[in-house]
């Protein structure tokens, strides 16, 4: 089950009782936690509605920290929603710029409480009755002041300052054109291009083509995962491009126009990953700058330096040796070196990490990493030790 009935939802809200013992019997008894809540006297559909929130709590603890366990949950809301750390970073910039935000496409309103939180006057907007009274719960749990409607994104009346997170989910998953999002990208972004102050939340895959003239758009990692990209709209545009990397609980951004080019060159004693944020935002030139460094392949986002600079925006390897991209030659050479446990990366070859690793049929004591990508046109294999 991945939504509790709204008027379960009611039933839940008014017990916190009952919440405390699903939490328990699920931590306690696993699969047998439903048989467990009916022999103490619930009614099987509550049992069912709360031990459905107890396991969704359980999950949104990465996004959400021990403010999870006072919020309210379905399984889609919670994938789309977006983790703490980050609603927060971007309450704060529009509590910079604004004293009211409308909330559109609201879902479950985490985004909203994080506005609340940084001071703002809320208005949170959600199509659906059943997502605005999860909406409404949540404000209610966390003691924040939320102003929830019903209402249609592309018509609810608009603040000084707008936020919207449409939908990329549906019945049959989620949605990758984001002309199928609900609302379509491309009429929300119409209904707010007069709006002084706005960012509209998206799908870190999202194209450079849906980008609007003078916007600014943002990718968004954490601990190296890319978790959403977002347009930064009207005054709120301060950049072309910007990278935004949480790491170890610290926030580091890197901006720039997103069109240089990095130089290309040999490969270097020091290969850089860039962080996937920086990769999709473009930004991999101004990194190179950053770092001195350079890419073997215009089409490929790996940097090589003579030196060995500390970036928390990609990481970092010594290239050991370099390697023909040639299975049999590898095998015998990752043998030579007793190689048997290899971390295989590729970028731009099109090989595939698990049909190589069987071919390669490696046994030792050895550690490395192997590298499959293209210096200039060519295909190579980079033995790497990460520093």
């Amino acid at each position: 089950m991945g939504r509790v009935e709204p008027s379960l939802l009611d039933s839940l809200t008014a017990d916190p009782g009952l919440q405390r013992t699903a939490a328990e019997a699920l931590e306690r008894d696993g699969d047998r936690a439903p048989l467990a809540l009916r022999k103490a006297g619930v009614d099987p559909a509550l049992a069912a509605a709360a031990l459905t929130l107890a396991d969704l709590r359980r999950h949104a603890r990465g996004k959400f920290g021990d403010l999870a366990e006072r919020l309210y949950f379905t399984r889609a809301g919670l994938e789309q929603a977006t983790r703490w750390p980050v609603a927060r970073r971007r309450a704060a910039r529009f509590a910079a710029a604004a004293h009211e935000v409308t909330d559109l496409c609201c879902g479950l309103g985490t985004e909203a409480l994080a506005f609340a939180e940084a001071g703002l006057a809320v208005a949170a907007v959600d199509l659906s009755d059943a997502t605005a009274a999860y909406a409404r719960a949540n404000a209610a749990a966390t003691g924040l002041r939320v102003d929830v409607r019903v209402g249609d994104a592309l018509e609810a009346p608009l603040a000084e300052a707008v936020f919207a997170d449409p939908a990329r989910r549906s019945g049959a998953g989620r949605r990758f054109d984001p002309a199928d999002y609900s609302p379509p990208l491309d009429a929300l972004l119409d209904r707010l291009a007069g709006a002084r102050f706005a960012a509209v939340k998206l799908g870190p895959g999202i194209g450079h083509e849906w980008i609007p003239a003078g916007a600014e758009a943002e990718w968004v990692s954490v601990d190296r995962d890319v978790v959403e990209a977002c347009l930064w709209l009207g005054d709120a545009a301060e950049v072309p491009r910007r990278a935004s990397l949480l790491k170890a609980g610290e926030w580091h951004e890197l901006t720039g126009s997103g069109e240089e080019r990095a130089e290309t060159g040999a490969v270097a004693e020091y290969l850089y990953e860039p962080d996937g944020a920086v990769i999709r935002a473009g930004l991999v030139a101004e990194l190179a700058r950053d770092l001195e460094a350079h890419t073997a392949s215009e089409r490929i986002a790996y940097l090589y330096g003579d030196r060995l600079t500390a970036t928390p925006f990609a990481r970092a390897w010594r290239v050991e040796e370099v390697w023909p991209l040639h299975p049999k030659k590898l095998k015998a050479l990752l043998a030579e070196r007793g190689i048997g446990r290899l971390t295989i990366k590729q970028r731009g070859t099109g090989l595939d990490p698990a049909a190589l690793r069987r071919q390669l049929k490696l046994n030792g004591a050895g550690e490395a990493t192997l590298v499959a990508t293209r210096i200039g046109e060519s295909h190579a294999a980079l033995l790497c030790s990460e520093v």
